[in-house]
C-alpha cells in the first residue's frame, strides 16, 4: 500500500497521464488510510503479534533441534 501511494505521489508531481489532473485528496486520503491500517486495524486484528510469534517459534524450534543434536552426538 505504501509503495502504491509513493508511486501515485511521484506520478502526480511529475504530472504524468491521468495523475496530472488527479486531486491531491486521493493521495492524502490514501496516506490517511495507510496510517489508520498500520496504527489501528492491524493491531486490532493481531496481525503484528502473529509475525512476532511466528519468528520466536522458529527460533525456539531451531534451539530445541540443536540441543537434541548435541545430546545424540555425545553418545
Amino acid at each position: 500500500m505504501i509503495i502504491v501511494l509513493f508511486i501515485m505521489l511521484v506520478l502526480k508531481l511529475a504530472e504524468v497521464w491521468i495523475f496530472a489532473t488527479m486531486s491531491w485528496w486521493w493521495i492524502i486520503g490514501g496516506a490517511c488510510a495507510v496510517f489508520v491500517w498500520f496504527e489501528f486495524i492491524e493491531r486490532m486484528l493481531g496481525l503484528d503479534k502473529r509475525k512476532d510469534h511466528a519468528h520466536y517459534e522458529k527460533i525456539q524450534k531451531e534451539r530445541v533441534k540443536r540441543a537434541f543434536d548435541k545430546k545424540t552426538n555425545r553418545r
